[in-house]
């Protein structure tokens, strides 16, 4: 019997490493894959809107009464 059980905690702790080792290498290739595109595929700036640019854009008014509307019968109806 402890020759079964030392075989098992032997088992057990091999299949612990190798897991261990997996887990770390995986770590170690996602940070140089991350690495690698972002020094060579760097991100673009992302262009801001300026709020002025967004409000000299053109809105119906209908528009934004009928959204006025929806949103006061909503607030109405589950009050």
């Amino acid at each position: 019997m402890s020759e079964m059980m030392s075989t098992g905690v032997e088992l057990m702790l091999i299949g612990m490493t190798i897991v261990f080792a997996f887990l770390a290498l995986l770590i170690v290739m996602v940070n140089i894959m991350t690495a690698v595109i972002q020094r060579y595929f760097p991100e673009q700036p992302i262009s801001t809107v300026s709020p002025a640019s967004a409000s000299a854009s053109h809105t119906d008014a209908g528009v934004i009464a009928a959204i006025s509307a929806a949103v006061h019968q909503y607030r109405n109806k589950y009050k």
